[in-house]
């Protein structure tokens, strides 16, 4: 009688492999895809935070070339961190305020799945760093 049962259920196996191997690559795939948007989003972030320090720290001492030094910082961080992650960054200076910069961030992160095409935005303002001298010294 086992041989019988057994016979029935031949061919189950290789029909559910067929069945469930797309929905475990597409698990796979989506995994990845999910690891690549936010270590890019990540990278993105610290480039955006890196540019505000560098913005913050030398904004009152060169009204001008802040912008120049706060994005070599950025493309800096962006070529060391993930120059294959951040594609095409999108950097903007940001000067909200009379004593506020800050850098913005808008770039394209690689996609696994044909068509899908995904973007990381990262912004990061603060105040400007000034030195002032103590009264009486």
């Amino acid at each position: 009688m086992e041989a019988a049962s057994t016979r029935g259920d031949s061919g189950m196996t290789a029909i559910e492999f067929v069945l469930l191997t797309p929905v475990l690559f597409f698990m796979i795939f989506a995994t990845v895809q999910f690891a690549l948007y936010f270590f890019a989003d990540h990278v993105a972030q610290a480039a955006a935070q890196a540019g505000a320090r560098k913005a913050r720290a030398t904004a009152d001492e060169s009204p001008g070339a802040w912008r120049g030094e706060a994005r070599d910082v950025v493309d800096s961080y962006i070529s060391q961190l993930g120059p294959q992650l951040v594609l095409s960054p999108d950097v903007e200076m940001l000067q909200p305020e009379q004593n506020t910069v800050g850098v913005e961030i808008t770039a394209k992160v690689p996609s696994v799945f044909p068509g899908l095409d995904l973007t990381v935005h990262a912004q990061s303002v603060g105040p400007v760093e000034r030195f002032v001298a103590e009264e009486g010294n």
